[in-house]
Order: structure tokens, then C-alpha cells, then sequence
């Protein structure tokens, strides 16, 4: 694969792990464990491409709607996620961010994700950056917020540096898996030129070589970010 056919930022909609589950006869937790154990394998693949920033949709402020059970146990693997896989990120000097509102997380978990985010602040390799209690619609109001607060003008370009990962650029291509072929409020600022890309495949099936596949499709397109193409 060319290495300059590699998109440097990759947003992912990690859809399907509940029907994952059901489809095995297994509670949905049973597919959000698989899911997470997912991220770990398809993220050190991302980065082994040349993938510079990962910008995953792990809980959407959409979700606390779900059954309160299902939610705890969201919570759950959001805390071992973070703790298991802290020593394995500083070791690759992989940066852990968080975009969204955490404030409303608990307290064990606000601690954890900050010594998470804090410990691994200077690690320059490659950027996971985590969507938690995280909305497209909520992150443009957080940031025209923040410009009026400091009296600034709301413009494309102010708006665009206040966005919660603002430090890392838009996405070049964001992938949805799990057959549903919308954004469901995931970086819709950063995406007005991304590239997308939509599977069928559940999540938790959502292999390298679909990720393969997945950059390749990418790698066909022209992007022209609303410019004539010239011949």
C-alpha cells in the first residue's frame, strides 16, 4: 500500500457490537466486550500504516438513552480499556486524547482518563483520540460558546480551532461499520470534506483486513474539497 495514499486522520464509527452479540445468543455487553477488545488490534494496525490520528466514537451523548444496565457496563470497559491499555500506549509513545463532555462521567473515571491523557500528553507517534459523552451538534456549541466568552469573533476558521480536536486536524476518511450509512452527530464540523466509507461488517468483525480494504477505497478517490478537478 503507497504510503502517501495513506489518510493521516481516520475517524471511526464502531457500529454493531449490541447485534454482534445478538446474533450469538449473547447479551449486547457480551459484543461491547468484543468490540473493545477490537480497538486494541485495529489501532496498532492503523498505526503500522502510517495512520497519524484515530478518532474513535466510543460513547455518544446519544447513548445514555440505552438501558441503564447496558450503560454501567459501557462504564466498565471504558475504565479497564483505559487502564489495561495505558502501559501498552506509553510503551509505543501513542498520545491517549478525549473529545466530549466529561464532566458528567464519574469520578473513578474522570481520574483515570486524565492520568491517561496527562501520562501520555508528549508521546508524539500517533493520536488515540476517544469520543466520550461526545456530539457533533454539542461540540459546535462548546465552541461558538468559548468564543463568545473570550469575545471573539465567530468565524469558519475560530470555530474550526475550538473544537475539542482541534490540535489534530479533520478527517481525512471516516468509516462506519455496522450497515447503517449515516454520521449519527460524529464530527460533523471536521467532516464537511472527509471521505466516507460505510461496511456491513459489525464491528466486532471489523478485522485489518477490513481496514485494508477500507484505506484502499480511499486511496481511489479524488478529493477535490469542492474545487474543479483540472484535467
Amino acid at each position: 500500500m503507497e504510503t502517501s495514499k495513506i489518510p493521516s486522520h481516520v475517524g471511526i464509527i464502531m457500529d454493531g457490537n449490541g447485534r454482534w452479540a445478538l446474533l450469538r445468543g449473547e447479551k449486547r455487553s457480551y459484543g461491547h466486550r468484543a468490540g473493545t477488545a477490537n480497538v486494541e488490534k485495529i489501532t496498532e494496525h492503523a498505526f503500522k500504516l502510517g495512520i497519524k490520528t484515530l478518532s474513535l466514537y466510543a460513547f455518544s451523548s446519544e447513548n445514555w438513552a440505552r438501558p441503564k444496565e447496558e450503560v454501567d457496563e459501557l462504564m466498565r470497559l471504558l475504565e479497564t480499556y483505559f487502564k489495561k491499555f495505558l502501559k501498552k500506549v506509553e510503551k509505543e509513545k501513542l498520545r491517549i486524547n478525549v473529545m466530549g463532555d466529561t464532566s458528567v462521567l464519574s469520578a473513578k473515571l474522570q481520574k483515570i482518563i486524565n492520568k491517561a491523557v496527562e501520562t501520555t500528553r508528549a508521546n508524539d507517534v500517533g493520536v488515540i483520540n476517544i469520543g466520550l459523552n461526545y456530539g457533533g451538534r454539542q461540540e459546535i456549541v462548546y465552541a461558538v460558546n468559548k468564543l463568545l466568552k473570550e469575545n471573539k469573533e465567530i468565524t469558519v476558521e475560530n470555530i474550526s480551532e475550538n473544537l475539542y480536536s482541534a490540535e489534530f486536524g479533520e478527517p481525512d476518511l471516516i468509516i462506519r461499520t455496522g450497515g447503517e450509512i449515516r454520521l449519527s452527530n460524529f464530527m460533523l464540523y471536521q467532516g464537511a470534506y472527509s471521505e466516507l466509507y460505510f461496511t456491513d461488517v459489525l464491528w466486532p468483525d471489523f478485522d485489518e483486513k477490513e481496514l485494508d480494504k477500507a484505506i484502499d477505497a480511499f486511496s481511489k478517490r479524488h478529493r477535490r474539497f469542492g474545487k474543479v478537478e483540472e484535467s
